[in-house]
């Protein structure tokens, strides 16, 4: 029907029922009926909308089929058409509930942050190419709106930021605009100054709660961080070696607490299961076993390792051999070995790290499995407990290449970003259950950076730095939920999403056009005039686009 439309118009258009799933023939069509392909928009959703412990597998899967995988397979067949021809033009369609997380949405809070993690990646390979890469974000139209803001809301005053995105001579790649009434605006990260600890026995989860305000603080020295180089690690470690014993409020114990830590056979999950045994946790050591090359080494079962180490120092732990997929068994031998469980440190991951134009499905399909599902399905089980108990603390483990994407790492960045968008929505479903979801992005030697870092710099970057900060958010006297923090070193930061102001078109008269947009970029793009915001929902994020609709001057309001 559109294509009709299209054509009755005098355009030239050709229909496609393919699913995105099979995005080589919906590419294989453009080619077959124009000859080429320039602007992929990565468009096509679906919801299934259901609160986490309502959810089932096949209500999560479809959702990250549809709107994660598809986006992969159909950018994938795209791709070296664009790369041949130099030049290619792509939006990712991310939304509000995957920027802040929104309750009842998990599944697709998740798939929505995902699909802007790979957009992250893929515009810094694209570069050479000519190929850019932005998300848009668009505020829906809801249920309970009134009639004048739902003729508002609709797509036509949200397609002339995506055509001008797409028009040869537009030059931004990598941004994130939410959209939507007329109004348009772009986020960035921002960062606190964070405070560097002096990296020994006293760095402990007293010595945090003790600094926490300024942990937290916006106020002095933001940063605003748009690559994963943007930390100066170097200089951190220096300044943590010169600093005196770290001050402390005191021992946070966890004296009848059990602790779930996956991925804990070595690395940071190992240090994390050692700190919390220490402190009087009870803990559940998951582990594969698996290989740096991601075989599972029958021989060798590395959980036994550190649960061994945890007995011989007096503490008490159990194994556990099976796949983050498999949630429920981890959770099973929690309870059945302890009784009970309090904390969940989501840790387990793999890395297949290719270029964009040598990604194999497997490498995709595997990366997401463990870290984005395996995520999911474990939190799944432990959350029915942690309603019912009305208690829970959950650490799950992003990266700094989930928040700012880097070359080669498509299939990650994806991956982390949606175990963002997961958590925020899992806090904000939580709450009434004193279910708390916080999420970390550690910078530390593991088996998952061997050969990647210097060799100084993975001394100073032990994986016992990043522990304390993880201890802490799952300690019942903190009160943190929702947040995002990068970790490393001795050195942590709080990082939020920053709204400009960004600039509204009456929605009443005049249509808006490409042209009027990219007249007004840079007033969508300013974050300096003073008025920028700090959204936590995606209500608080739309504010300024239901206001706009009302609109008829042509003055900004």
């Amino acid at each position: 029907m559109v294509a009709d439309e299209i054509r009755k118009a005098g355009g030239k258009a050709v229909a496609n029922y393919d699913a995105v799933e099979d995005g080589d023939k919906i590419v294989d069509a453009a080619i077959k009926a124009f000859g080429r392909v320039d602007i992929l928009i990565n468009n096509t959703g679906i919801l299934r909308d259901a609160s986490l412990d309502d959810m089932t597998d096949s209500d999560w899967d479809l959702i990250q089929a549809v709107h994660v995988r598809g986006a992969y397979k159909v950018t994938k067949a795209a791709w070296d058409h664009m790369r041949k021809q130099k030049f290619g033009r792509i939006i990712m369609t991310s939304a509000p509930a995957g920027i802040y997380g929104s309750p009842g949405q998990t599944n697709y809070s998740a798939a929505k942050l995902a699909v802007w993690g790979f957009a992250n990646s893929l515009w810094r390979e694209g570069q050479a190419d000519n190929i850019h890469v932005n998300t848009i974000a668009s505020v829906p139209a809801g249920p309970g709106l009134t009639p004048e803001l739902v003729a508002a809301l609709k797509p036509d005053f949200v397609t002339p930021l995506v055509a001008w995105l797409c028009a040869a001579e537009c030059t931004e790649t990598g941004g994130l605009f939410q959209a939507g009434a007329g109004h348009f605006c772009k986020l960035r990260w921002q960062r606190t100054e964070g405070v560097i600890f002096r990296p020994d026995e006293s760095f402990t989860p007293g010595a945090i709660a003790a600094q926490w305000d300024k942990i937290t603080d916006f106020g002095k020295d933001p940063q605003y961080p748009d690559s994963i180089f943007t930390v100066n690690w170097p200089g951190i470690i220096m300044t943590g070696q010169t600093l005196p014993e770290n001050k402390t409020v005191g021992d946070l114990r966890f004296d009848g607490k059990v602790v779930i830590v996956t991925g804990a056979g070595g690395g940071i999950g190992r240090a994390h299961a050692h700190l919390f045994a220490k402190l009087g946790a009870s803990v559940v050591v998951n582990d594969l076993g698996s290989s740096l090359s991601g075989e599972v080494d029958k021989s060798h079962q590395a959980a036994d390792v550190v649960v061994e180490e945890i007995r011989q120092a007096g503490g008490k732990a159990v194994a556990n051999y099976d796949s983050v997929d498999n949630g429920d068994k981890i959770v099973a031998t929690a309870v059945k070995t302890f009784g009970r469980l309090d904390v969940l440190v989501n840790n387990a991951g793999v890395l297949r790290e290719k270029p964009f134009a040598d990604m194999a499905d497997e490498d995709w399909d595997l990366v997401h499995r463990v870290h984005l599902r395996g995520t999911y399905k474990i939190t799944k089980a432990a959350y029915n407990l942690f309603a019912s108990q009305k208690y829970g603390r959950i650490v799950s483990t992003s990266s700094g290449v989930g928040l700012q994407g880097t070359p080669g790492q498509t299939n990650y960045s994806a991956a982390k970003a949606g175990i963002l968008g997961f958590s925020n929505a899992v806090a904000q479903e939580g709450k009434e259950s004193n279910i708390h979801s916080n999420i970390i992005c550690p910078f530390a030697a593991t088996r998952m950076t061997a050969g990647m870092v210097p060799e100084e710099m993975l001394k100073a970057s032990s994986p016992e730095n990043v522990s304390p900060l993880v201890a802490y958010l799952c300690h019942e006297s903190c009160q943190e939920t929702g947040g995002l923090f990068e970790v490393g070193c001795g050195w942590i930061a709080k990082v939020r999403r920053q709204q400009s102001r960004g600039y509204g078109f009456p929605v009443k008269g005049a249509p808006i056009t490409p042209e009027l947009v990219a007249s007004r970029l840079k007033e969508i793009s300013n974050f300096d005039n003073g008025d920028a915001t700090y959204p936590l929902s995606p209500i608080d994020s739309s504010l300024r686009f239901t206001e706009n609709a009302s609109r008829t001057d042509e003055l900004q309001r």
